[in-house]
Protein backbone atom coordinates (compact mmCIF):
# COMPACT_ATOMS: atom_id res chain seq x y z
CA UNK A 1 0.00 0.00 0.00
CA UNK A 2 1.31 3.43 -0.94
CA UNK A 3 2.13 5.96 1.75
CA UNK A 4 -0.06 9.05 2.01
CA UNK A 5 1.70 12.21 0.91
CA UNK A 6 1.97 15.13 3.29
CA UNK A 7 -0.43 18.06 3.03
CA UNK A 8 2.49 20.15 1.78
CA UNK A 9 3.12 17.67 -1.02
CA UNK A 10 -0.57 17.59 -1.96
CA UNK A 11 -0.62 21.39 -2.02
CA UNK A 12 2.38 21.38 -4.37
CA UNK A 13 0.81 18.91 -6.75
CA UNK A 14 -2.83 19.98 -6.62
CA UNK A 15 -4.35 22.40 -4.13
CA UNK A 16 -1.91 25.30 -4.46
CA UNK A 17 -0.64 24.53 -7.96
CA UNK A 18 -1.71 26.97 -10.64
CA UNK A 19 -1.61 27.33 -14.41
CA UNK A 20 0.88 30.15 -14.92
CA UNK A 21 0.78 32.78 -17.66
CA UNK A 22 4.04 34.68 -17.00
CA UNK A 23 7.50 33.37 -16.31
CA UNK A 24 10.69 34.28 -14.49
CA UNK A 25 13.88 34.26 -16.53
CA UNK A 26 15.06 30.99 -15.01
CA UNK A 27 16.61 28.39 -17.31
CA UNK A 28 15.56 24.76 -17.36
CA UNK A 29 18.60 22.56 -17.88
CA UNK A 30 19.16 19.24 -19.59
CA UNK A 31 19.58 17.78 -16.11
CA UNK A 32 16.16 19.19 -15.10
CA UNK A 33 14.52 17.79 -18.22
CA UNK A 34 16.03 14.37 -17.62
CA UNK A 35 14.91 14.40 -13.97
CA UNK A 36 11.34 15.27 -14.95
CA UNK A 37 11.24 12.54 -17.60
CA UNK A 38 12.85 9.92 -15.36
CA UNK A 39 10.09 10.50 -12.82
CA UNK A 40 7.11 10.74 -15.17
CA UNK A 41 8.00 7.65 -17.21
CA UNK A 42 6.81 5.40 -14.38
CA UNK A 43 3.17 6.46 -14.78
CA UNK A 44 1.04 3.57 -16.10
CA UNK A 45 -0.17 3.21 -19.69
CA UNK A 46 -2.12 0.47 -21.46
CA UNK A 47 0.17 -2.52 -21.99
CA UNK A 48 3.00 -0.14 -21.02
CA UNK A 49 2.67 1.23 -24.56
CA UNK A 50 4.22 4.61 -23.65
CA UNK A 51 3.15 6.47 -26.83
CA UNK A 52 4.01 9.99 -25.64
CA UNK A 53 6.82 11.89 -27.28
CA UNK A 54 8.01 15.21 -25.87
CA UNK A 55 9.70 18.08 -27.67
CA UNK A 56 11.21 20.63 -25.27
CA UNK A 57 11.10 23.96 -27.05
CA UNK A 58 13.84 25.93 -25.33
CA UNK A 59 16.08 27.74 -27.82
CA UNK A 60 15.08 31.18 -29.18
CA UNK A 61 14.80 29.73 -32.69
CA UNK A 62 12.54 26.87 -31.60
CA UNK A 63 10.41 29.25 -29.52
CA UNK A 64 9.85 31.48 -32.56
CA UNK A 65 8.88 28.45 -34.64
CA UNK A 66 6.35 27.29 -32.04
CA UNK A 67 5.07 30.81 -31.36
CA UNK A 68 4.08 31.06 -35.04
CA UNK A 69 1.68 28.14 -34.46
CA UNK A 70 -0.13 29.35 -31.33
CA UNK A 71 -3.03 31.70 -30.72
CA UNK A 72 -2.20 35.34 -30.03
CA UNK A 73 -2.92 34.95 -26.31
CA UNK A 74 -0.31 32.22 -26.00
CA UNK A 75 2.52 33.82 -27.99
CA UNK A 76 4.26 35.54 -25.08
CA UNK A 77 3.86 32.46 -22.90
CA UNK A 78 5.81 30.40 -25.42
CA UNK A 79 8.43 33.09 -25.96
CA UNK A 80 9.10 33.74 -22.26
CA UNK A 81 8.74 30.36 -20.56
CA UNK A 82 11.93 28.49 -19.76
CA UNK A 83 10.63 25.75 -22.04
CA UNK A 84 7.37 24.81 -23.68
CA UNK A 85 6.88 21.10 -24.10
CA UNK A 86 5.00 19.78 -27.10
CA UNK A 87 3.19 16.76 -25.71
CA UNK A 88 2.69 14.44 -28.65
CA UNK A 89 2.08 10.76 -29.36
CA UNK A 90 3.46 8.30 -31.87
CA UNK A 91 0.73 6.59 -33.87
CA UNK A 92 3.08 3.65 -34.40
CA UNK A 93 3.92 3.29 -30.71
CA UNK A 94 3.12 -0.41 -31.02
CA UNK A 95 6.47 -1.07 -32.72
CA UNK A 96 8.05 -0.76 -29.26
CA UNK A 97 5.56 -3.10 -27.54
CA UNK A 98 7.85 -6.19 -27.71
CA UNK A 99 10.49 -4.19 -25.85
CA UNK A 100 8.15 -2.47 -23.39
CA UNK A 101 5.77 -5.38 -22.70
CA UNK A 102 8.19 -8.33 -22.86
CA UNK A 103 5.97 -10.86 -21.09
CA UNK A 104 3.51 -10.56 -24.01
CA UNK A 105 5.30 -9.20 -27.11
CA UNK A 106 2.37 -10.33 -29.25
CA UNK A 107 0.36 -7.48 -27.71
CA UNK A 108 1.74 -5.43 -30.59
CA UNK A 109 -0.97 -7.04 -32.72
CA UNK A 110 -3.69 -5.58 -30.51
CA UNK A 111 -2.89 -2.20 -32.01
CA UNK A 112 -1.07 -2.71 -35.29
CA UNK A 113 -4.07 -4.25 -37.05
CA UNK A 114 -6.34 -1.21 -36.67
CA UNK A 115 -5.37 2.41 -37.28
CA UNK A 116 -8.43 3.55 -35.32
CA UNK A 117 -7.53 1.48 -32.27
CA UNK A 118 -3.91 2.60 -32.47
CA UNK A 119 -4.89 6.27 -32.75
CA UNK A 120 -7.33 6.12 -29.84
CA UNK A 121 -4.80 4.27 -27.69
CA UNK A 122 -1.98 6.68 -28.57
CA UNK A 123 -4.10 9.74 -27.84
CA UNK A 124 -5.53 8.42 -24.58
CA UNK A 125 -2.28 7.18 -23.13
CA UNK A 126 -0.23 10.07 -24.48
CA UNK A 127 -2.62 12.43 -22.72
CA UNK A 128 -2.09 10.51 -19.48
CA UNK A 129 1.65 10.80 -19.92
CA UNK A 130 1.33 14.54 -20.49
CA UNK A 131 -0.46 14.81 -17.16
CA UNK A 132 2.24 12.71 -15.50
CA UNK A 133 4.83 15.10 -16.95
CA UNK A 134 3.08 18.06 -15.31
CA UNK A 135 2.91 16.32 -11.94
CA UNK A 136 6.56 15.31 -12.20
CA UNK A 137 7.56 18.89 -13.03
CA UNK A 138 5.54 20.26 -10.11
CA UNK A 139 7.00 17.69 -7.73
CA UNK A 140 10.51 18.81 -8.74
CA UNK A 141 9.82 22.49 -8.07
CA UNK A 142 8.66 23.73 -11.47
CA UNK A 143 5.42 25.42 -12.46
CA UNK A 144 3.29 24.52 -15.45
CA UNK A 145 1.09 26.35 -17.92
CA UNK A 146 -0.77 23.87 -20.14
CA UNK A 147 -2.24 25.28 -23.37
CA UNK A 148 -4.53 24.06 -26.11
CA UNK A 149 -4.72 27.33 -28.07
CA UNK A 150 -2.62 26.38 -31.07
CA UNK A 151 -2.87 24.90 -34.56
CA UNK A 152 -2.12 21.17 -34.29
CA UNK A 153 -1.58 20.80 -38.02
CA UNK A 154 0.90 23.68 -38.06
CA UNK A 155 2.81 22.24 -35.10
CA UNK A 156 2.89 18.81 -36.70
CA UNK A 157 4.17 20.30 -39.94
CA UNK A 158 6.81 22.38 -38.16
CA UNK A 159 8.07 19.76 -35.72
CA UNK A 160 6.95 16.29 -36.86
CA UNK A 161 6.88 16.39 -40.66
CA UNK A 162 7.56 12.98 -42.20
CA UNK A 163 6.96 11.11 -38.94
CA UNK A 164 4.08 9.23 -37.32
CA UNK A 165 4.07 11.63 -34.35
CA UNK A 166 1.11 13.97 -33.76
CA UNK A 167 0.79 16.84 -31.28
CA UNK A 168 -1.76 16.78 -28.48
CA UNK A 169 -1.22 19.84 -26.25
CA UNK A 170 1.58 22.15 -25.20
CA UNK A 171 2.74 23.04 -21.72
CA UNK A 172 5.03 25.83 -20.58
CA UNK A 173 7.34 24.77 -17.76
CA UNK A 174 9.57 26.96 -15.60
CA UNK A 175 9.23 29.23 -12.61
CA UNK A 176 5.91 31.04 -12.79
CA UNK A 177 5.31 34.59 -11.58
CA UNK A 178 2.15 36.00 -10.01
CA UNK A 179 1.80 38.64 -12.74
CA UNK A 180 -1.41 37.94 -14.69
CA UNK A 181 -2.26 35.11 -12.32
CA UNK A 182 -6.02 34.95 -12.10
CA UNK A 183 -7.99 34.08 -8.99
CA UNK A 184 -8.49 30.34 -8.75
CA UNK A 185 -11.60 29.23 -10.59
CA UNK A 186 -14.15 27.00 -8.85
CA UNK A 187 -14.29 23.26 -9.38
CA UNK A 188 -17.25 20.92 -9.54
CA UNK A 189 -18.48 19.51 -6.23
CA UNK A 190 -18.04 15.81 -5.63
CA UNK A 191 -21.74 15.07 -6.22
CA UNK A 192 -21.69 16.97 -9.52
CA UNK A 193 -18.86 14.91 -10.99
CA UNK A 194 -19.13 11.48 -9.40
CA UNK A 195 -21.46 8.52 -9.24
CA UNK A 196 -20.90 5.55 -6.99
CA UNK A 197 -22.80 2.51 -8.20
Amino acid sequence: MADILSDKDLDTLFREARSYNTWADTPISDVNIQAIYELMKWGPTSANCSPARFVWVRSPEAKEKLAACVSQGNTQKVLTASATVIVAHDLEFYERIPELFPHNPGAKDWFSGSAAVAEATAFRNGTLQGAYLMLAARSLGFDCGPMSGFDNAAVDDAFFAGTTVKSNFICAIGKGTTEQLFDRSPRLAVDDANQVL
